[in-house]
């Protein structure tokens, strides 16, 4: 069975390989699928020095459906190899998909972690933890379930992140109460195939936080700068000012973290991301140390059937990698070195207007009143006195949509453009906005119109 669907896979890529890379909106250094729909990174770790990026994937259909985990790998995050497909859903507790998860290495193995979903006739669901083992990083045996649901959560139980302090290991998984409230629970195990409950950290109703969203994904439990912070995903969330204004969110909480107590102190939720397309980020730390992040560059939402990539028989990528530093109890994020390695022609641009699709762009500023930044006549980066706003064509309507953040002055911008992408991140990452757009492939103006004295060097990017 495992065997026959990634033949069918393979199929799929090979019939419209053609459609797909010759599409003007496919991305010159963030990774995408081969066809069908990209979502959640999973599984991110280095391994023996290399680095793997696991990710959910459909090849089958650019909407959502039974998943596969997809794999990439590379030795510095800038040139990547495409590996065999890593997880099919071919079991009984994994049949329609074998949903986000993430990895870890142990006794020179590498133990990957999923939710495996089972969906029955009748429309009720199953989700079961499941493990896969493998040697060379590359190939996997199949252990099956290792945690069952528990009786006190809804079905909607998946995301376990894994990781090691001391002699014990951790499981978070995101989860529903019976109630319908988000929430995230901890595991603990001795040896990565038995697990317990320790119980909630934290969720809708806990810690004084009031109600906060149906269903809590994708979580991750990560220490910075001597703070324990929760990354996680809540639905359902009503906008709030500038506030959650899309489907779905993406963000953390800053505390301290009782393993004994089973007690998260935390402080408010932040997001990570202003822009349009930011959702299940996972983290991982590499050899040296750094904290680094992926996320899927793309949502679940009314607009997602209505990529023009779609009709080439794909949809979605991640966003680079971004290392997290936490200062002042804020996260700030930042491209990795590495990615410097794509750097050339540099440009220190006279004027106010530049041309390019696949570039960076470093603006300094020494001086900032209002201005407005044209990408390609298709995005708009406006700041007005204390406000931040991105302004892109909703791929549905075609009418202009905008999201907000307020910041009190800007200093420096980096931006970092696809040819359907921008991931701009404002002063050292104490903002980003993360986004696709879709201008007119042969549209390369940027420009930059206001009360502004500035400088600004260009690179182009490949």
């Amino acid at each position: 069975m495992t065997e026959i669907l990634i033949q069918k896979a393979y199929k799929e890529i090979e019939k419209y390989r053609n459609k797909v890379i010759n599409d003007p909106y496919r991305l010159d250094y963030h990774l995408m699928p081969p066809v069908g729909l990209l979502n959640d990174p999973n599984g991110l770790i280095q391994f023996k020095g290399v680095y793997h990026v696991f990710y959910q994937w459909n090849p089958f259909d650019t909407a959502h459906g039974a998943k596969f985990w997809g794999h990439f790998t590379s030795e510095d995050m800038v040139h990547w190899r495409e590996e065999p497909i890593a997880l099919a859903p071919s079991e009984w507790y994994e049949i329609n998909g074998c949903y986000s998860g993430s990895a870890v290495e142990a006794d020179g193995k590498l133990y990957l972690f999923y939710t495996g979903n089972v969906k029955q006739e009748d429309g009720t669901r199953e989700t079961y933890q499941c493990l896969a083992v493998s040697e060379d990083g590359i190939h996997f045996e199949k252990h099956g379930p290792v945690l069952r649901l528990p009786e006190q959560y809804t079905a909607h139980f998946r995301d376990p992140k894994v990781w090691k302090k001391d002699e014990n290991w951790y499981m978070v998984v995101g989860a529903q109460t019976l109630d319908e409230k988000g929430i995230v629970v901890l595991f603990h195990s001795k040896d990565l195939y038995h697990w317990e409950e320790a119980g909630p950290i934290a969720g809708s109703g806990m810690n004084g936080l009031e109600d906060f969203g149906y269903m809590w994904e994708c979580p991750d439990l990560i220490h910075l700068n001597g703070k324990d912070v929760l990354l996680v995903s809540p639905q359902g969330l009503e906008p709030d000012g500038d506030f959650y204004h899309n489907l779905f969110q993406s963000g953390y909480f800053t505390g301290e973290l009782d393993l004994e107590s089973v007690k998260f102190q935390h402080g408010p939720f932040t997001e990570l991301d202003r822009g349009f397309d930011f959702y299940a980020p996972q983290t991982f730390t590499n050899e040296s140390g750094r904290t680094i992040l992926y996320a899927w560059m793309g949502i679940t939402d009314e607009q997602e059937a209505y990529q023009p990539t779609i009709v080439n028989h794909w949809v979605h990528a991640l966003t680079i990698p971004r290392e997290l530093e936490l200062q002042h109890g804020k996260i700030l994020q930042k491209p990795v070195e590495e990615l410097k390695k794509l750097r050339k022609d540099q440009e220190v641009v006279e004027g106010n207007i530049c041309e390019g699709i696949s570039m960076e762009l470093l603006v300094d500023f020494e001086k900032a009143g209002p201005f407005e930044i044209s990408f390609r006549n298709e995005a708009y980066l406006k700041f007005d006195s204390d406000k931040f706003t991105l302004k892109r064509r909703n791929f549905k309507t075609g009418e202009f949509e905008k999201r907000s953040c307020k910041i009190a002055s800007v200093s420096k911008l980096q931006i970092l453009m696809d040819h359907s992408s921008l991931e701009i991140f404002v002063n050292d990452g104490e903002e980003v906005f993360t986004a696709r757009y879709f201008p007119n492939p042969e549209d390369v103006t940027i420009s930059i119109q206001g009360d502004v004295e500035f400088t600004w060097t260009k690179w182009n990017l490949g």
